[in-house]
């Protein structure tokens, strides 16, 4: 045989090897994916404290003629739905413990995440109106990729699928306690105020991207870091100090200057992230979800 022929083969031989690789790599991420969505999350108990104690704020534009009129059966019902929650959230059966990952695991999916957390939280709810949060393509996408840069800069697995789970807690509990009017009305300004601050965040980490030589990583830690602070400031009165702890270490990692300052940089592994990151908030704008 010739050395082009032999070349030849070679070259066919290296293409079907690669393409066999893919197929294997494919086949056990989907096997993960269906593992992830048989796991339990961590035991959450006492989380939403006092929640069917509490009072249910009306909602704004409710007269105080309507308000008396729905008193009692509201009370009835927001008694048996704080019931429900915080049997919920004090479930534990099967969980791992914090962070753990399964034997082997080498994908991870946000989307198959963020279901698993509302079906443990949400299944027993009288309204399933949150049920969305945080599973559209979009966010998921969005937080797949936070999870990648997230793993490239810790170097640790565990430690970046911790950081988005804490993501999906945090956003389910608040879209619960959102949903069921347990905010009073000074709290609804601090969610008016984190919306707001939230919103800038996001525009700001598009244009750092999109505008060549105008990141800043001072400008948009300081951001990042308030809008953790008006979180605390809104659940203050809510959630335990496992969930306050969860809040510190989602926004000290996003906010590290290092952090942003990598995922900033000339890495070509970090700008597809980044470029992914920027796609899915853009599209979120346009939509008026951020």
């Amino acid at each position: 045989m010739s050395s082009e022929g032999r070349r030849g083969r070679r070259g066919t031989e290296k293409r079907e090897r690669e393409r066999e690789r893919e197929r294997e790599r494919e086949g056990k991420e989907a096997n993960e994916r269906r593992k992830w969505k048989q796991e339990s999350l961590n035991s959450e108990h006492g989380e939403l404290v006092h929640l069917s104690s509490r009072k249910q704020f009306p909602v704004q534009g409710d007269s105080t003629e309507t308000g008396r009129n729905r008193g009692s059966g509201v009370n009835r019902e927001e008694e048996r739905r704080g019931e429900v929650l915080r049997g919920e959230m004090d479930s534990d059966s099967g969980e791992q413990s914090e962070g753990e990952l399964s034997p082997g695991q080498e994908s991870f999916n946000s989307k198959s995440l963020a279901l698993q957390a509302q079906k443990k939280i949400l299944s027993k709810m009288a309204t399933m109106a949150v049920a969305n949060l945080l599973t559209d393509d979009t966010s998921s996408e969005i937080l797949d990729e936070l999870y990648r840069a997230s793993r490239e800069y810790t170097k640790s697995k565990k430690e970046a699928h911790k950081i988005i789970k804490d993501v999906i807690k945090i956003a389910l509990k608040i879209g619960i306690l959102y949903r069921n009017h347990q905010f009073s009305p000074d709290e609804m300004e601090t969610v008016e105020r984190f919306k707001k601050k939230m919103n800038q965040a996001a525009m700001t980490v598009v244009s750092f991207y999109e505008v060549e030589y105008t990141f800043d990583r001072g400008i948009l830690s300081e951001l990042l870091m308030e809008c953790r602070d008006l979180l605390h400031e809104l659940v203050e009165h809510h959630l335990t100090a496992r969930s306050h702890a969860r809040i510190d270490h989602v926004f000290n990692h996003f906010a590290d200057v290092d952090f942003l300052t990598e995922l900033y940089g000339p890495s070509e592994e970090y700008r597809l992230n980044l470029r992914k990151i920027c796609d899915g908030i853009n599209k979120l704008l346009d939509e008026g979800t951020l």
